[in-house]
C-alpha cells in the first residue's frame, strides 16, 4: 500500500528541488542524489550490468532512468509482471547562450541568446537572471564535462520604457533576435563569457571547449497566498512531476511491488524530444530490454513484458484561469489543490485511452486523493507530451496526467501547495498497485 505524503514536507521538498535544478543536468544530479541516499547505484550503459536484483539508475546527459528489481518478482518475472513506468521531463523553456555570444552596443555588454522551447518572451523582461549549465573542458584524459550553478544575478533583458513606445500595454511585440538579448555589463568592448565559464568550472580559459549554458531567474521559489496555499516557482513544468516521480519511486520500492517500477526523466521534451536522450530515443526501450536480459530473459521475454506494461506520462496541466475562463473547456474546470489531472485528447495529443485512464483512476483511489479530468477546448489546439511517443515506441498502455498550474511556460509558474503530496501519492500507487 502506498504511503501518505505530508503536505508541507512535499511542498518544501519541491521548492528545494526546483531551486537546486536550474538546468536538466542539475535536475538529474539532484534526483540521483536522492536515489543514492536510498540505496540506488549507478550503472554505465557501456558496461555489462549486474545480473542480481538491485536498485539502479543511469544518467544520459539531462535524462535519467531508475528502476528496482528487488521486489517480490524482480527482473526475472518481467514477462509475467511487466513494468510500471512513470515518465516526466527535465527541461523547461528558457534563453540559451549562443556559441559566439559576446558583443557590445551603445555602451552595453550583451550576450547572444537563442530561445529554447515555447517560452513566454515577455515574462523574461526585467528579471534578474543567472547562468547555469554544462561545460566541456580539456581534461587530463580527454574531454570532461562539468556543471555549474551561478546563483548571483548576472543578466537582465531590459524592457523598453513606456515613454518610447506608448502602445506596448495594448500590443507588445517582441522580436526574438532584436529584443531578447540580456545585458551583463557596461563598456564598448565585448565581455568575456568564456573567461566567466572558466572561473565557474575551475579551469584555464583555453581549456574551455564548448558549453550548454542557459539563463535562469535567480528569485527563489516561495509559498504565497493568504493561507500559503500556493507555490510560485520557475520550471514547475516539469520539475514538479520529476520531483513527484522521484518521491513516488522511493516510496513504491519499499512495498515490494509485483511489477518492476521504473522512473524515466527525459530531456528535450519542450522541443520535440528528438535527440539521443529525448523520449524518441532508445533510452527507455533499451533499458527495459536490458533489465529483462539481466534477469536471464530473452528478447521474446522482453516483448511479453511490454505487453504487461503500463506507462504514465506526467506533465503539468492547465488550471482554469480566473481572468481567461473563456479559454478553457467549460465542463472540465481544473482547480489547483484539487488533485492530479487526467489529460484526455481524442486526437491522441495525449496518449490516454480508457484502459490507461482506469489504471490512473485506480491509483488515485488507492492513494486516497481526488482526480480531475482535463480536456482542451475543441476550437483550440492541444499541446502534447512524451506520452504518445513512449506509447508508440513500446506498444504499452499509456496514460497522460499532470498537476494543475497557471502561467505555464512563464519564468515563474503557479501551482497549489497541496498538490505535490497528492501527486506523489498517486504516482506511488501507480508504481505499486494493490
Amino acid at each position: 500500500m502506498a504511503h501518505s505524503f505530508d503536505t508541507d514536507t512535499e511542498a518544501q521538498g519541491l521548492i528545494d528541488y526546483v531551486d537546486a535544478s536550474p538546468t536538466p543536468f542539475h535536475a538529474c544530479e539532484q534526483a540521483a542524489r536522492r536515489l543514492v541516499a536510498e540505496g540506488f547505484t549507478e550503472v554505465d550503459e557501456r558496461a555489462a550490468w549486474p545480473t542480481e536484483p538491485g536498485r539502479r539508475y543511469l544518467v544520459r546527459g539531462g535524462s535519467l532512468i531508475a528502476w528496482d528489481t528487488t521486489g517480490a518478482h524482480g527482473a526475472g518475472a518481467g514477462p509475467a509482471a511487466g513494468f510500471r513506468v512513470v515518465g516526466a521531463h527535465t527541461d523547461s523553456p528558457n534563453l540559451r547562450i549562443k556559441p559566439n555570444p559576446d558583443h557590445s552596443r551603445a555602451g552595453w555588454q550583451l550576450l547572444g541568446v537563442e530561445p529554447y522551447g515555447g517560452l513566454i518572451l515577455s515574462s523574461w523582461l526585467d528579471r534578474d537572471l543567472g547562468l547555469a549549465g554544462r561545460v566541456a573542458v580539456r581534461g587530463r584524459d580527454g574531454v570532461e564535462s562539468r556543471t555549474f550553478h551561478g546563483r548571483d544575478a548576472l543578466l537582465r533583458v531590459a524592457q523598453l520604457a513606456i515613454h518610447l513606445d506608448r502602445t506596448q500595454n495594448e500590443a507588445l511585440t517582441l522580436n526574438k533576435q532584436a529584443h531578447m538579448e540580456p545585458l551583463w555589463g557596461v563598456g564598448d568592448e565585448p565581455g568575456d563569457f568564456v573567461g566567466y565559464l572558466a572561473e565557474q568550472v575551475g579551469v584555464d580559459r583555453e581549456d574551455v571547449l564548448s558549453w550548454d549554458v542557459m539563463t535562469h531567474p535567480v528569485q527563489p521559489s516561495t509559498r504565497l497566498g493568504r493561507s500559503r496555499e500556493l507555490i510560485a516557482a520557475p520550471r514547475l513544468d516539469n520539475l514538479a512531476t520529476s520531483y513527484a516521480g522521484v518521491r513516488a519511486l522511493l516510496d513504491a520500492v519499499a512495498t515490494a511491488p509485483t511489477h518492476v517500477p521504473v522512473l524515466v526523466l527525459f530531456d528535450h521534451e519542450e522541443i520535440g524530444s528528438t535527440s539521443e536522450r529525448g523520449a524518441t530515443s532508445t533510452l527507455l526501450p533499451s533499458v527495459l530490454e536490458r533489465i529483462v536480459a539481466a534477469g536471464g530473459g530473452t528478447r521474446d521475454d522482453y516483448w511479453r513484458a511490454l505487453a504487461s506494461t503500463v506507462i504514465s506520462s506526467g506533465d503539468m496541466g492547465h488550471a482554469t484561469h480566473p481572468n481567461y475562463a473563456d479559454r478553457h473547456e467549460p465542463m472540465h474546470t481544473i482547480r489547483v489543490n484539487g488533485g492530479p489531472v487526467l489529460k484526455v485528447n481524442t486526437n491522441l495529443r495525449y496518449a490516454t485511452d480508457s484502459v490507461g485512464a482506469a489504471a490512473f483512476r485506480l491509483a488515485c483511489e488507492q492513494a486516497g486523493v481526488p482526480m480531475q479530468t482535463f480536456v482542451t477546448r475543441s476550437d483550440l489546439p492541444c499541446g502534447s507530451t512524451v506520452g504518445p511517443v513512449t506509447s508508440s515506441l513500446t506498444g504499452a498502455t499509456t496514460v497522460d496526467f499532470g498537476a494543475a498550474a497557471l502561467s505555464m511556460h512563464s519564468t515563474r509558474e503557479l501551482m497549489g501547495a497541496d498538490d505535490p503530496a497528492m501527486y506523489a501519492g498517486a504516482l506511488s500507487a501507480f508504481l505499486a498497485p494493490v
